[in-house]
């Protein structure tokens, strides 16, 4: 499957947040759920140039955001609802994967998950990314437990 990576809209960035409702334990992923989250997500000067709308040809698929560090790049992400827990994640993150490694050339690439999200934890690890370090977060009115996740790209700078 080929995805276009296109800078994301203002009634992009609407649609995810207002129109994604994920299921079950996933609701937590709900943008309205964390409100300083929601606020930078729907702010055109917050929301910079390193946020991305995934496209399956005219339609909306997930998004992808990646914010570059000393030789990193840090990725969030997400799959609109009716796509997930149906086999679509791996063509998916590795979309995104290699769109990150080509535009930003990072040695390794970070990201974080709540550690209940075990269907994802599965995803990145046999995408090839590893456990870092767990750490707590205050998010969605409480604190939880997240696992950092690192993959070493091959890219040498």
């Amino acid at each position: 499957m080929t995805y276009t990576y296109l800078p994301l809209t203002q009634r992009q960035a609407e649609q995810i947040a207002y129109d994604w409702q994920y299921e079950g334990d996933f609701a937590f992923y709900d943008m309205p759920n964390d409100p300083e989250d929601l606020a930078e997500f729907l702010d055109p000067d917050q929301r910079t140039e390193h946020y991305y709308a995934v496209m399956d040809s005219t339609q909306l698929i997930g998004f992808f955001v990646f914010e570059p560090g000393q030789g990193s790049l840090e990725l969030a992400l997400g799959m609109r609802p009716d796509l997930t827990g149906r086999g679509n994640g791996t063509a998916f993150l590795e979309s995104g994967l290699a769109f990150a490694i080509k535009q930003y050339q990072p040695r390794h690439i970070e990201l974080a998950v709540a550690t209940f999200n075990e269907r994802a934890i599965r995803l990145y690890t046999k995408s090839g990314f590893e456990p870092v370090e767990q750490f707590q977060q205050a998010t969605n009115g409480g604190s939880y437990e997240f696992v950092k996740m690192r993959l070493h790209t091959g890219v040498m700078k």
